[in-house]
């Protein structure tokens, strides 16, 4: 596999692209209760994410957003925190939430090419960071190529987990999946499907580029979000959305782990009993998109009806004498797959395009 090619990326000052960065209220850990479903608690480490546990919401605390990068000034590594946290001393993040967890995921990892200037003894604080210079992809304008970004990290995703019938990912082995032993189950016994709620209005009128809310349309790139609005949210985080008039459409399934605002075309998926969690969510997009590659185009699209029908395998346990999707295994393999992902992006010179 041929290594990436930065020959034509740009050189960005980081306080010009991210102006807003936050120190969030420091909680000592002796001033937190350790809780297994608890809220992150994100700390100065390098490895897990920069979590150290979950523990029990703080009165008169309000976590920080997800959707944001961290880092610790004393041990600048750069994370995507993907759910609300609460944080130790010295922790800082870059207010990164109007982009996607693909766009993010890279951006961490580009900002994460400047710590070396910083040990442990001379702190990355704000206003340094702001200073900053990062090397990014840039598009015909020669702005921050986000589009790039965004497939980049989803196709290194697709390598891994679009193949879930074929391989599984355990700690650092592969190995060939068995799915002789999967269960079918009908879409439409795990999800109602119906139009998302959009605004009756023209584009122009509807995205801001100031706009703080995502509006997901008929894209099959950056996570199905077109652009953003000030309006408020139709739509909860947590539904899997595609659209039923591209020619990709196959292409369009995507789990959004914010809420968001609908779009004419743009279908949602809302679980009837189960609340899947994102990673379930892309394993379920990883085996629809294998199964319906390649089926749909602008003359046959795809509608609510058959997608109601659809019949998928899925891993399953018995529950009360019934067969249910297996949550752990569908969690587990996919962030797996996301480790992976991010372990090969953490060495621009060992990456593949």
């Amino acid at each position: 596999m041929a290594k990436i090619n930065t020959s034509g990326w740009k050189e960005f000052v980081v306080g010009e692209l991210f102006p807003n960065m936050v120190k969030p209220s420091v909680l000592h850990m002796r001033q937190v209760v350790e809780t297994d479903d608890g809220i992150r608690y994100v700390v100065r480490t390098k490895f897990n994410n920069g979590i150290k546990c979950r523990v029990q919401p703080v009165d008169n605390v309000e976590p920080s957003p997800a959707g944001v990068i961290t880092w610790g000034a004393e041990n600048a590594s750069f994370f995507y925190q993907e759910e609300p946290f609460l944080s130790g001393r010295d922790i800082y993040y870059v207010d990164t939430r109007k982009y996607s967890a693909n766009v993010c995921r890279f951006l961490a990892t580009c900002l994460q090419t400047i710590v070396f200037k910083y040990p442990y003894n001379f702190g990355l604080f704000p206003e340094l960071l702001k200073d900053e210079r990062i090397m990014l992809p840039v598009d015909s304008k020669g702005e921050p190529n986000w589009k790039y970004m965004e497939q980049y990290m989803q196709n290194i995703l697709n390598e891994v987990g679009s193949s879930v019938e074929n391989l599984s990912q355990t700690g650092n082995r592969k190995h060939e999946v068995n799915i002789s032993e999967w269960k079918e189950f009908v879409i439409g016994d795990l999800f109602d499907i119906h139009p998302t709620k959009a605004y009756k209005k023209l584009n122009i009128e509807l995205f801001e580029e100031d706009g703080t809310n995502p509006v997901v349309v008929n894209t099959g790139f950056n996570n199905g979000i077109g652009g953003y609005a000030s309006l408020d949210c139709t739509e909860k985080a947590g539904t899997i959305t595609f659209t039923d008039t591209a020619a990709k459409s196959t292409d369009s399934f995507f789990y959004q782990e914010r809420d968001f605002i609908g779009y004419p075309h743009v279908q949602g998926m809302y679980a009837k009993t189960h609340e899947w969690t994102k990673n379930e969510g892309l394993f379920l997009n990883s085996v629809i998109k294998s199964l319906l590659r390649g089926q749909y185009d602008f003359i046959r699209k795809m509608t609510r009806a058959e997608m109601l029908k659809l019949k998928v395998k899925l891993p399953a346990v018995i529950e009360d004498g019934v067969w249910v999707p297996d949550w752990n295994y569908l969690e587990s393999y996919m962030q797996n797959t996301i480790e992976m992902a991010e372990k090969m992006m953490n060495d621009f010179e060992k990456l593949s395009i």
